[in-house]
């Protein structure tokens, strides 16, 4: 073999062994990105961002979903597709990440804390990568977002800066030494990325969160965020560590009832796809919280005292026996599954049956591992008088206390329910 022939072949070899080095650091980049969209994917389920940025019957992600909050206005959550005229496609990962956890979005837009970012910013900045990874392996939807309706003096953005000074946290959790891994994790999934005080905390004037009252519960869009901390008569502190895992994985927990309302959005887009580490870890931290008493629930009473617990009881037991008790079961244990169970529900335990009317008024729907477990809504045949008194009943005979529950509560429930 010739000198030449022996330099091309040499030329041959290093060429096809840069391309094979080409080859194989592409397909390394290439896992390593689908590793970081599955990472993503399973951080925004942990971050719950589909329920807010989906309207009903809209597209996921597509944004439209309409925040009223009381003496503000109306804010609309945007579209976080890929598509980049009215989503996230032109966002660079700084961008993103100063979105997320600043809340300023890019041309120095300032976002309203009704995007959790102040919970947000709580979380790392490679979480948040993660996030956008897989955001932007979705399907872009052109949506633009209606505008928002914010009165003054809220509708001044740069106002932002200085509740930003006040409420946003610096930077990323750290682990605090001393604790547990389990708690640790727990507490980073519950106070950053699954932002559970945004909705379980009451507010203050600034719309800032309590501090003093944290995870004390508070009312969103008409339903009542309940009180989560260790308290053992108003929270989760007589609840066992099964009941309250079964709760947060499934959404339901026997003696304590099915979740309904934005909470069976939540389980039904984000915690049930946790882990069962994931799950123990909330359950850890949630545990540790500080006891916080509020009065979202009111003692049982005397069997005499549920006797005389008004004239239209009645009507309401022959209600519930010909409307309910089909699926719940006239001692409401439930028929077939579990989910229909009601003896011992918290909704049950609200005298003025908050929960309970927007439940009946716009029935529930619950994903699970099951499939859909759908309760339906009551139509016009019944009056409020007659909702009001299948309530008042369902409070008394399933929960021992005497309801309060009138004709104007469910009038006012029906009236906030947006027409399909």
């Amino acid at each position: 073999m010739s000198g030449a022939t022996m330099r091309r072949l040499g030329r041959r070899a290093a060429g096809m062994a840069v391309l094979a080095g080409i080859v194989l650091t592409g397909s390394v980049a290439r896992a390593q990105d689908a590793d970081l969209v599955r990472r993503g994917a399973y951080l925004e389920q942990a971050a719950d961002c589909e329920v807010c940025h989906t309207k009903q019957g809209g597209v996921p992600y597509a944004g439209g979903r309409a925040f009223d909050l009381p003496g503000i206005g109306t804010i609309y959550a945007p579209n976080i597709t890929p598509d980049p005229e009215t989503g996230i496609g032109r966002y660079s990962d700084a961008q993103f990440d100063s979105a997320v956890r600043r809340g300023v979005g890019p041309g120095w837009r300032h976002l309203y804390p009704v995007m959790p970012y102040a919970s947000y910013a709580k979380m790392t900045e490679e979480d948040v990568r993660a996030i956008r990874a897989y955001l932007m392996s979705l399907r872009p939807v052109h949506a633009p977002a209606p505008a928002n309706q914010v009165r003054f003096p809220y509708n001044i953005r740069l106002a932002m800066i200085g509740w930003n000074l006040l409420y946003r946290p610096s930077g990323p959790l750290a682990d605090e030494p001393g604790r547990s891994a389990a708690w640790n994790r727990g507490r980073y999934l519950v106070d950053a990325a699954g932002h559970c005080g945004e909705c379980h905390s009451p507010r203050n004037m600034l719309q800032a969160l309590s501090v003093t009252k944290s995870y004390a519960g508070a009312t969103i869009d008409g339903w009542l965020a309940y009180n989560i901390s260790s308290d053992v008569d108003s929270g989760i502190g007589a609840w066992s560590d099964p009941q309250l895992a079964a709760y947060l994985s499934t959404g339901h927990a026997d003696g304590r009832g099915t979740a309904v309302g934005p909470m069976a959005e939540v389980v039904s887009h984000s915690l049930r796809y946790l882990t069962p580490e994931d799950v123990a870890a909330m359950v850890t931290y949630l545990r540790s919280l500080p006891a916080r008493r509020s009065d979202e629930t009111i003692a049982v009473v005397s069997p005499e005292a549920l006797a005389q617990a008004g004239p239209n009881h009645s009507n309401g037991g022959r209600l519930f026996a010909g409307a309910c008790a089909g699926c719940h079961l006239t001692d409401g244990q439930g028929r077939q599954v579990d989910f229909a169970t009601v003896w011992g529900a918290r909704s049950l335990g609200e005298t003025d049956g908050r929960n309970l009317v927007r439940t009946m008024v716009e029935g529930a729907t619950l994903q699970s591992a099951h499939g859909a477990m759908v309760m339906p809504g009551f139509g016009p045949e019944y009056r409020n008088q007659d909702l009001a008194d299948i309530a008042n009943y369902a409070i008394g005979h399933f929960g021992n206390r005497v309801g309060h529950v009138t004709a104007q509560d469910v009038a006012a429930a029906r009236g906030a329910v947006p027409p399909s």
